[in-house]
């Protein structure tokens, strides 16, 4: 959760400018945002952590399993982030992107949330495999 933690409040910082909030909000609400916006994907994180563990993880994980983990993980996200995007950006007009976001064409939602489900999670689950278990070797 650590490398959740910096990951993902890197790649919130990141992408600001991509957002329109960036351009038209005084700093203090971008900074509220951006910390709401964190708090949002750790919540995500976790749910989406415990919902993969829950449904292929086993006791001895992240040594066994983990790739059936993975994919659920990246598979939850993503498609959590896909919904959000669309209902926040599209629908109900939440936030708003600026011509630089790259976007899905048939979706018209951002791709760089997108990547940050895919490109962090991965990070962290990572770091959770290379993690030393209690007895001094690594969790592999």
């Amino acid at each position: 959760m650590a490398t959740s933690l910096l990951g993902h409040a890197a790649w919130e910082v990141v992408q600001l400018p991509l957002f329109t909030l960036w351009h038209e909000a005084p700093p203090r609400d971008v900074a509220i945002a951006t910390l709401h916006c964190l708090g949002g994907d750790l919540a995500i994180a976790s749910t989406v952590l415990v919902a993969a563990l829950v449904l292929a993880g086993k006791q001895n994980w992240p040594s066994k399993d983990a790739g059936r983990v993975a994919a659920l993980v990246l598979l939850f996200g993503i498609a959590y982030t896909s919904w959000s995007e669309y209902s926040n950006a599209i629908l109900r007009k939440t936030w708003a992107y600026t011509d630089a976001m790259p976007l899905v064409p048939w979706l018209n939602i951002g791709i760089t949330p997108l990547f940050q489900w895919l490109i962090v999670p991965l990070l962290a689950l990572l770091a959770a495999a290379w993690t030393p278990s209690r007895t001094g070797r690594s969790a592999r």
